[in-house]
């Protein structure tokens, strides 16, 4: 029965691939932004990214942020929320502060500063010094700490609001560098990720792939920075909590890879990620429950900036069948030996990655009007 299960579970990541993504797999990347139902009907219903490439024309952002002259005059007073890590990787694993050979689940270090000081910070990360500082508050943070920068942006997407039949829930501002990564992880959200300056590199994965992250409970904690030295040290949440996170590292040091690949076979003997690069000016539609990670690389200046807009997901049957595929227990999946899936059972359009490396995904051009989905 097990095996059985197994396998029906390495079927569905195949059938997702060829019957939602086409064959090959590919993310569209579409020309203009959609039509409120084209959006909805092709993207959303389906649980589907898409690339959009001249996502927001019209936004001073695109030619104002890259200055950070004119950052500085608009948020000179401004107090922000400035992420500490002495990797670059917030909530994230990391070893466990008494006991090196496990893993806890570390979330970054804040203190509130104003604007200025905050981007003198970010622009000296350096992941050698072991301080990376990000500005990634989340939680609305573009409308409570970044008002001053509102009239150069939409407060919301015109075409996803009228889809999705309301506001975005909240709407986030990241500045940083390309020390900050971000580890896989999913939201219960609908995203909408615009690029503003620098460029953002995404590997996405469905969440019938939910198995292939090896999502495990870690025990929390937080980042503390000493004042006088500048030095960080790791500190468990207390009461003690533990945080379910995933466990795969997608980009492993050589010396490590190896290892990682026969700790999680399903990731890197399994169907490959979708590579996506967003750059500025192009909006990428995160559909919720997709996993996702996150690097990034820089403008001139030295900088990577980027806003998202969460709206709320329907929790509907699609959540319903996602909770069930949770459900399932992963140790049918935790021996080595009996991960089934190997290149000479893939299907045909189908890419498997057996040497844990991530190759790029086809992403295709949509040029279908503007119009096509009117009629229906």
């Amino acid at each position: 029965m097990a095996e059985k299960i197994e396998s029906s579970i390495e079927n569905l990541w195949q059938d997702v691939r060829e019957l939602s993504l086409g064959s090959p797999p590919h993310v569209d990347n579409l020309p203009a932004p959609p039509t409120p139902l084209q959006f909805l009907r092709r993207y959303v219903a389906a649980n589907k990214p898409c690339l959009i490439s001249a996502a927001v024309p019209d936004w001073p952002a695109l030619s104002l942020w890259p200055s950070t002259d004119y950052l500085r005059t608009a948020l000179s007073t401004t107090p922000v929320s400035l992420h500490l890590t002495p990797t670059g990787r917030a909530d994230a694993l990391a070893p466990h502060p008494s006991d090196p050979s496990a893993l806890c689940f570390a979330s970054a270090h804040v203190e509130t500063l104003p604007f200025p000081e905050a981007l003198d910070s970010v622009l000296a990360s350096d992941d050698e010094a072991k301080k990376v500082a990000y500005l990634q508050q989340q939680n609305d943070c573009f409308r409570r700490e970044y008002g001053a920068l509102a009239a150069d942006c939409e407060e919301h997407v015109p075409w996803a609001t009228a889809a999705l039949g309301c506001a975005p829930e909240a709407v986030n501002l990241w500045i940083g560098n390309h020390f900050s990564e971000t580890s896989f992880h999913k939201d219960h959200y609908e995203n909408l990720y615009v690029v503003i300056t620098g460029e953002k590199k995404f590997l996405l994965l469905p969440p019938t792939d939910f198995h292939r992250m090896y999502v495990r409970e870690y025990p929390a904690a937080k980042y503390a920075c000493d004042q006088d030295s500048g030095e960080f040290s790791l500190e468990l949440e207390d009461p003690n909590s533990n945080a379910p996170w995933c466990s795969v590292d997608p980009y492993p040091l050589p010396q490590d890879k190896r290892r990682e690949m026969e700790k999680f076979p399903l990731y890197f003997n399994g169907p490959k990620p979708f590579e996506v690069s967003v750059k500025a000016g192009e909006m990428l539609y995160l559909p919720s429950m997709w996993f996702h990670h996150v690097r990034q690389s820089l403008d001139d200046t030295g900088l990577t900036i980027a806003i998202n807009y969460w709206y709320d997901m329907q929790f509907d049957i699609k959540y319903a069948y996602f909770n069930f595929l949770q459900s399932i227990p992963s140790t049918l999946f935790e021996d080595p030996s009996r991960c089934r899936l190997r290149n000479d059972k893939a299907r045909p359009g189908i890419s498997l990655c057996s040497s844990g490396e991530v190759s790029d995904i086809e992403v295709s051009h949509d040029t279908r009007g503007a119009g096509d989905d009117e009629n229906y």
